[in-house]
């Protein structure tokens, strides 16, 4: 009886041992799944931070298209808020059109100085004709191009590698045709890359100034003078058609020829 109860005693004392090891376990287990959520989270916050705080490219582009009474002192005012804002001008034209006379101009000034340019020049204009501003975000395309230029470059100096430790003849011109296509590769992303920067860094404004023609101004033509340019202009259009056709006269040789000969072929049987 005394073993019994002995034995009894002693199972029950391991089945509370077992019993505190599993729960200390069941802790140590929920306190590391906690620390390792915890360091997993901060990771997550800060991966997410470095894309939000991620340079943003943004090609930045603007039109406007306005009616001013002095074409000049509005070119001069655009000339002189241009080196203010460290801006150029990329291009410049003018001329005259049916009533109207015209100059256009074509600025690149730096992306953060956009904003504050298209206020300085619109100070004094009542009206835009047309105001057109756009904001293309390629952020995207600039990191997906940077990032297979890296890879391409990686993938270069792997073949370069492997370059140098070839012996056959046959492996080293394989390895020089797929270097050749890896740096070409390089070259449309770098130059795809430069393009972006540049955009994205100076941003393009086009400006559309135009003034009516005062009346009176300008020759006038008469009747007469219509009509002679029309006949002059008719003519002239009657001389570039023959010219026309003297580009083409072998075709038109050939054409003749092979009707001649259908008609023959068409009265001889015709005789039979």
């Amino acid at each position: 009886m005394k073993i019994f109860c002995l034995r009894f005693f002693m199972c029950l004392l391991f089945i509370s041992c077992k019993e505190n090891f599993a729960e200390v376990d069941v802790a140590e287990n929920n306190s590391s799944f906690s620390n390792i959520s915890n360091l997993s989270e901060p990771v997550t916050e800060k991966s997410t931070d470095k894309l939000i705080t991620q340079d943003l490219k943004i090609i930045k582009t603007a039109r406007l298209r306005y009616q001013t009474q002095d074409l000049k002192a509005s070119f001069e005012a655009i000339h002189k808020s241009a080196k203010i804002y460290k801006a150029y001008i990329q291009n410049d034209n003018s001329g005259t059109d049916y009533g109207s006379i015209y100059r256009n101009v074509t600025i690149r000034i730096p992306n953060t100085h956009f904003d504050a340019f298209i206020n300085e020049i619109s100070k004094g204009i009542t009206h835009f004709d047309v105001k057109e501003i756009s904001a293309q975000d390629v952020t995207e395309e600039f990191v997906d191009v940077t990032a297979r230029l890296k890879a391409k470059r990686t993938l270069e100096n792997r073949y370069l590698e492997i370059l140098y430790k070839a012996n056959k003849v046959s492996e080293i011109l394989e390895i020089e045709k797929e270097l050749s296509t890896i740096r070409e590769e390089i070259e449309v992303a770098e130059g795809r890359l430069k393009y972006l920067e540049n955009r994205v860094a100076m941003s393009t404004i086009s400006i559309e100034m135009y003034t009516e023609k005062p009346e009176g101004t300008g020759n006038r033509i008469s009747y007469g003078n219509k009509m002679w340019n029309a006949i002059t202009s008719g003519f002239n259009g009657l001389s570039s058609f023959f010219l026309g056709l003297l580009h083409i006269w072998p075709f038109i040789l050939i054409f003749v020829v092979l009707f001649i000969f259908v008609r023959r072929k068409i009265r001889n049987k015709k005789k039979l």
